[in-house]
């Protein structure tokens, strides 16, 4: 969303090394994005399936734990003290960054108990994500409320009293890393890249660090089994550097573009080219730790109207001359509104596009079946298929929404729908040149994604409207720099306690940007400075 909001009711040969590095229990990193903001995860249900009161525990537990609320998280659980210490302790020792937890459909069996399967996806810094799959318990109580049934098996079907984790990490030299012109880059003189490099895959089949999380018995240490494994080794010859897309120019300016506009929070921002999806830069704020730019999971806000809108055009369900009024407030299920309660009466589609009104594309839901956002998001903006960057990346997600509710929540970016600023820029270079291009930061990375080209008169609009936002709707902070620059701003709901974040995706030349700024509240006023900086600094067009 942006200038509309959207809420609840109203509201070289490698030397190696071993160093090994135990855990005993949880997450204690939020993950990132609107998957339960609002009520609007895998749980607004109906008044058929499992008790909504079990639902509501479970989504709150999930909630909880991924923020690293594990007080909250343990009082939902039958053992709270035993629940708190197992999570305070789960991940210790295994550099987990940001997890994400997603819950699949719920069952309920013949003794009343609800289970609530869930993806908990565990990023490992520098080496890459761990995946596993667990369940969630819950039983009534006496009192008539609901609790998860405590057990250690939850938090991971292997964890027990006898075995728990450990990573084992491979240390390797690191190669020499270079910008596409032969610059050297290195994490003293662009800090962003500290966390990046190692992870660059080198173009022989390695990819930087190595390592693993086993499975150990907790009194002799011996592994029983390896859960996960990350990296390859490399047949890089040692005195070869390793050449990227990126541009040092143009890294140099996003690392000052976030270290000077946006005043200290969370941020980061992918730069890369229409043309091929080449990456130009990454910046990341703070500049060490989590790669939010490539692997953060977000909920990507109103910047997704892009892909709403391609699909209404695509169908030819509506024009951008269309008038599609737009309200200070709809209700389906929930109230929707606009931020700061926001109309335009009699608006056409373009002006909806342009400030961005939440009503009218929510009110535009019945013209798209349940699946299709998502289709044309895979089909011809590749999000969701398996992307071969060069670097561990999140790829996005658009699953189908489960009621009427979340349907309305995810024609504007919210709902489960996740991004980050790769994915969100590589969208805008497929909406403004028709063709989605993996995106990239090493020349010759796997391409295993399948694609349809936009067709040209939806492009067409697409680039019309994007202007037009510029001109004359939310994103008038990129107005006074050269060139034609389009764009779209968006503010995305993470929870009802914090502050929206806020997005911009632009276009200027050959060369397509978006930021996220969390907690920035609106995308105009905390990304759009950030990209503003970020190409006054810089040439219209990268050579």
């Amino acid at each position: 969303m942006s200038k509309s909001g959207y809420a609840t009711t109203r509201r070289r040969k490698p030397r190696t090394m071993v160093r090994a590095v135990t855990s005993v229990a949880v997450v204690s990193a939020v993950a990132v994005g609107g998957t339960y903001a609002a009520g609007l995860g895998p749980f607004a249900r109906g008044a058929a399936g499992p008790d909504p009161a079990a639902l509501a525990q479970a989504r709150a537990f999930l909630a909880d734990w991924a923020a690293g609320r594990l007080p909250n998280a343990a009082g939902r659980t039958t053992r709270p003290a035993t629940a708190q210490d197992v999570l305070r302790n789960f991940t210790a020792g295994l550099d987990i960054g940001r997890p994400t937890l997603t819950a699949a459909a719920p069952t309920e069996a013949e003794d009343d108990t609800v289970s609530v399967p869930f993806t908990a996806k565990m990023p490992i810094t520098d080496l890459g994500t761990w995946t596993y799959t667990s369940k969630l318990p819950l039983r009534k109580q006496g009192d008539g409320s609901w609790k998860v049934d405590w057990t250690l098996s939850l938090v991971h079907p292997r964890l027990s009293g006898a075995k728990k984790f450990h990573l084992e990490r491979e240390d390797t030299d690191a190669p020499e890393v270079t910008d596409r012109k032969g610059v050297a880059l290195s994490g003293d003189t662009f800090p962003s890249l500290s966390p990046v490099l190692a992870q660059i895959d080198d173009g022989a089949g390695g990819t930087g660090p190595r390592g693993a999380i086993q499975l150990v018995d907790r009194t002799t240490g011996k592994v029983e089994r390896t859960e996960a494994t990350f990296g390859r080794k490399s047949g890089r010859p040692s005195d070869r550097p390793v050449r990227t897309t990126l541009d040092a120019t143009w890294q140099a300016a996003a690392e000052k573009a976030l270290a000077s506009a946006a005043h200290g929070k969370n941020a980061s921002l992918v730069a890369l080219r229409i043309d091929n999806g080449e990456i130009l830069a990454m910046a990341n704020s703070p500049s060490s730790g989590f790669n939010r730019a490539v692997s953060g999971t977000y909920a990507p806000g109103s910047t997704w109207k892009i892909v709403t809108s391609s699909a209404l055009l695509l169908k030819g369900a509506v024009a951008p001359a269309d008038i599609v009024d737009c309200p200070k407030y709809l209700t389906v299920g929930k109230e929707f509104h606009n931020v700061e309660t926001s109309e335009h009466r009699n608006a056409t589609f373009l002006k909806d596009f342009t400030e961005s009104c939440n009503t009218a594309f929510i009110g535009l839901r019945g013209k798209l079946g349940d699946q299709e956002p998502g289709d044309v998001a895979g089909k011809y903006f590749g999000v969701g298929q398996e992307w071969h960057v060069g670097i561990p990346s999140y790829d996005g997600s658009v699953p189908a929404p489960q009621d009427e509710t979340e349907k309305a929540a995810s024609m504007i970016g919210q709902g489960r729908i996740q991004a980050n600023p790769l994915i969100m820029a590589s969208v805008t270079a497929t909406a403004v040149s028709g063709t989605f291009h993996q995106p990239s930061i090493t020349r010759g990375n796997r391409n295993t994604t399948t694609t349809t080209p936009l067709p040209q008169k939806v492009v067409t609009q697409l680039r019309a409207m994007m202007r037009a936002t510029v001109t004359d709707g939310t994103a008038r902070v990129l107005s006074d720099l050269p060139g034609d620059v389009g764009a779209k701003t968006g503010t995305a709901e993470v929870s009802e306690e914090e502050p929206n974040n806020g997005w911009l995706a632009a276009h200027r030349g050959n060369v397509a940007v978006a930021c996220v700024v969390e907690q920035g509240v609106t995308g105009g006023g905390s990304a759009g400075p950030v990209v503003r900086d970020l190409l006054a600094a810089v040439p219209a067009d990268p050579s």
